[in-house]
């Protein structure tokens, strides 16, 4: 029998003038069943205003580092999936200032990834709803639910996940000191934008599993997350969405010929087929979609992707990024 009370498991914090929002994260660590972890907590204040929430809890778990010099929020969140271990640690996760985890999250994840013998999971979350605000209130469903059913994907499977949503969400991933994924993008691109390269990383079978133990923040207007990169709100939706067209048509050119068939109909996804339709048309995929939503919506789909794929820029950062990730797959593909 494998011994579950070991395992220690590392959490990185990108945090940034919020401390309120700081101390109830960290609180949501030390309330953990499973005391075994350790986080370093990454400040990009200079005026290290997370120093002072980290010092009030005198917890010689939680570790402070200020930026020097300062990351700004992408790269700040990107470099928590870094590979270093400095700790030792055999699992790892990224809870990010404003999110926080439930009790059982660490010990939950510990067990399943040991049960199931994978690497990855991938956990649902809760959606705190106007989050900051005194009628902050939590979702009944979570954030995978409306695009997973629960159990083990292999890679390639999930990565099609993709032409049905995001995959990937940033706090709900926890992962061993033996995945072979690389998590971490190194590449210029917004927090956004990142979670989709992310969810095209995964190169192993990883586990989603849809009790929600952690709670994402939808607070879009507090968050600084997607503005550092010097570009206006339009040019910086247009690149994302081309980028995301761009990733949604090498998944589809990489899936055999069995996953392009069963896609729409694939019961491992809980997106509705007219979601995976909508999807695959703004991503100018196969035309066999077009019996799935109207000829009206698909002609309005296939010009907004050709509007996106003239008017949008991909960068030279995303074509390394994909061949980098390719030699990963194809290693991982190997016997």
């Amino acid at each position: 029998m494998p011994d579950f009370q070991t395992g220690l498991v590392h959490i990185r914090t990108p945090t940034y003038r919020r401390p309120e929002a700081l101390r109830r994260a960290l609180a949501s660590m030390v309330a953990q069943t499973w005391q075994d972890w350790v986080c370093d907590v990454y400040d990009d204040d200079s005026g290290q205003s997370g120093r002072r929430v980290v010092e009030e809890f005198a917890d010689p778990r939680i570790r402070y580092t200020a930026n020097t010099p300062q990351l700004f929020a992408s790269r700040n969140i990107d470099h928590c999936f870094s590979a270093s271990n400095p700790h030792g640690a055999e699992f790892f996760c990224v809870v990010e200032d404003d999110n926080f985890i439930l009790p059982a999250f660490c010990a939950a994840n510990i067990a399943l990834a040991r049960e199931q013998k994978v690497e990855i999971v991938l956990r649902n979350q809760l959606i705190e709803h106007d989050s900051g605000k005194p009628s902050a209130f939590l979702s009944a469903t979570g954030v995978l639910d409306d695009l997973f059913t629960d159990g083990v994907y292999e890679a390639r499977e999930f990565r099609m996940s993709l032409l049905a949503g995001i995959g990937v969400s940033n706090g709900g991933l926890f992962w061993s000191v033996r995945a072979r994924s690389p998590l971490e993008i190194r590449y210029s691109c917004t927090a956004t934008v990142q979670e989709y390269l992310r969810t095209y990383s995964i190169a192993e079978p990883i586990y989603v599993a849809l009790e929600a133990l952690a709670v994402w923040a939808e607070n879009g207007d507090q968050t600084t997350r997607n503005a550092e990169l010097g570009i206006g709100y339009l040019r910086r939706e247009l690149d994302l969405k081309r980028t995301v067209q761009a990733l949604r048509q090498k998944t589809w050119a990489e899936a055999s010929v069995i996953q392009r068939r069963g896609f729409l109909t694939d019961p491992r996804f809980a997106a509705p087929v007219a979601v995976r339709a909508s999807h695959a048309g703004k991503a100018l995929l196969d035309p066999r979609f077009a019996g799935h939503i109207s000829s009206a919506q698909l002609l309005r789909l296939r010009a907004r992707g050709l509007a996106i794929r003239l008017l949008g820029r991909l960068t030279p950062d995303f074509e390394n990024f994909l061949a980098s990730r390719s030699r990963v797959h194809d290693g991982a593909a190997r016997p």
